[in-house]
């Protein structure tokens, strides 16, 4: 009998170990509380006792800041700080402050807030990392940037910036010393309306980095936003930075050029441009693949450069593109399609391969007005343009490619069309199609390669981005 007593009594004492054990590990989850305040006041002193796990809920209305809203808690991965909108765009923060993370913030949430404070306030500061701005609306009166991120591994998502008629960017990218902030994921954001600065610099649309960040890396992705009615500056999207990658975004009836203005070894593969200036090329070893023009004014310039920043040239200045790879793109009824402006005394362009693009309709395929230096043309399909323009013979065929348009808003290769399977080589680094779909060897040419494999990405509209996107 003593003995059965015994094996109960270490049974229960097991029990209450455990218990224990569990209460410990997961204390911070049990004491996570949530408060809904009512003020700027309150809001702020909530902020300052958050603890991982906490939610803080400011309820519906408009709230009028005198000073921004300081946050530089730190949450955890498993249980970040959120700080939230009772109801998803209507507790609405004006005024002349907006939300500050300063070092050392880590793992805060901002969400479902509509900001109108003035420009400039709301931003990452150098050493937060781990944070993310989701679901908001911002259209923030004043010169100044609508959000800036100095911080890294941030995240930036279903946000809608709208409405900008100031000097100023919808998203900076920033860094410290010389290092672009890193590790960013910029997805699902809706730009929208950002009326022309009158020719002024200094008014893009999402600006990533500036001239003295361009040669650090940021490893990050900017991938299913969607750009519409944004004029700002001739430049819509600047990255002046190395290492980004820009994908399955779409920019429709834009009169702004998405540019790789400075820095090397960016990918942009994947985006669809309607009505637009298209894309411009500076900086090395940039790897441009199934993207998609349609009726825009230029589809892909390639830069006349103006300095060699290998060979010493300042960091501001418009460098050579050196060994980029424009391939597997669709071109069609483009007004001009692949060119090279003119430049006094300009540098050019070297070792430029153009493969395996169909372009269809339009003005002349390649216009090349500047030096051009090893290029390489192969593998190309053209139909219905004004003339093959500079593109040598042994560069292209003149064939119908069968392009039909689906459902998708886009034209799609079909079956029985001349570009399937015929690209002239397989090239490993370009991995999908404009539908975020498997390159099969041997490689379609163009943008789409016929497939019944789930489709990944498509042209964006209102519903897939923006504060109110299901997802």
């Amino acid at each position: 009998m003593a003995k059965k007593y015994h094996q109960v009594y270490l049974n229960n004492n097991r029990l209450a170990f455990a218990f224990v054990v569990f209460m410990l590990l997961f204390s911070n989850v049990l004491f996570a509380t949530t408060i809904t305040v009512s003020s700027i006041a309150g809001l702020q002193k909530a902020i300052n006792l958050a603890k991982p796990g906490d939610r803080i809920l400011l309820a519906d209305g408009v709230y009028t800041t005198t000073e921004d809203i300081i946050v530089s808690n730190k949450g955890t991965e498993k249980e970040p700080i959120t700080i939230a909108a009772q109801s998803l765009g209507r507790a609405e923060i004006s005024g002349q402050g907006g939300f500050s993370l300063m070092n050392p913030a880590a793992y805060i949430t901002i969400r479902g807030f509509k900001f109108t404070h003035v420009a400039g306030r709301a931003k990452t500061g150098i050493g937060t990392n781990h944070c993310r701005f989701t679901q908001n609306i911002f259209e923030n009166p004043g010169d100044g940037e609508e959000l800036t991120v100095a911080g890294s591994d941030h995240e930036i998502d279903y946000n809608t910036f709208q409405n900008k008629n100031a000097m100023g960017r919808f998203i900076a990218i920033r860094g410290e010393g010389k290092q672009i902030a890193e590790r960013l994921h910029i997805h699902h954001n809706y730009f929208n309306n950002f009326a022309s600065q009158g020719g002024k610099n200094g008014a893009e649309a999402l600006q990533f980095g500036l001239s003295g960040f361009s040669l650090s890396s940021s490893n990050s992705i900017v991938e299913y936003n969607l750009f519409e009615k944004c004029e700002g500056e001739n430049e819509l999207i600047s990255v002046k930075a190395s290492a980004v990658t820009l994908r399955y975004n779409t920019i429709r009836d834009c009169p702004a050029q998405f540019t790789l203005r400075h820095g090397n070894k960016s990918l942009v593969y994947g985006n669809y441009f309607f009505n637009t200036p298209g894309l411009r090329i500076f900086g090395d070893d940039h790897l441009i693949f199934s993207n998609y023009f349609e009726n825009c004014s230029s589809a892909i310039v390639v830069g006349n450069g103006d300095g060699e920043v290998a060979d010493g040239a300042l960091l501001t200045a418009h460098d050579r593109p050196d060994r980029i790879l424009i391939g597997f793109n669709t071109l069609v009824d483009n007004k001009q399609n692949i060119i090279q402006a003119e430049r006094k005394n300009g540098m050019g362009a070297t070792y430029v391969s153009i493969v395996n693009n169909i372009i269809q309709g339009g003005g002349a395929a390649a216009t090349i007005l500047g030096p051009y230096t090893n290029p390489q043309w192969a593998g190309n399909i053209l139909y219905n343009v004004k003339d093959a323009g500079n593109i040598p013979a042994e560069g292209y065929k003149t064939v119908d490619p069968k392009l039909l348009k689906t459902s998708s808003g886009t034209y799609h290769v079909q079956t029985g069309s001349p570009a399937i399977d015929q690209a002239t080589a397989s090239y490993p680094e370009v991995k999908v199609d404009m539908d975020g779909q498997p390159r099969i060897a041997p490689f379609d040419i163009g943008a789409d390669e016929l497939s019944t494999a789930t489709v990944n990405a498509h042209v964006l509209n209102v519903a897939d981005v923006g504060y109110n996107a299901k997802h």
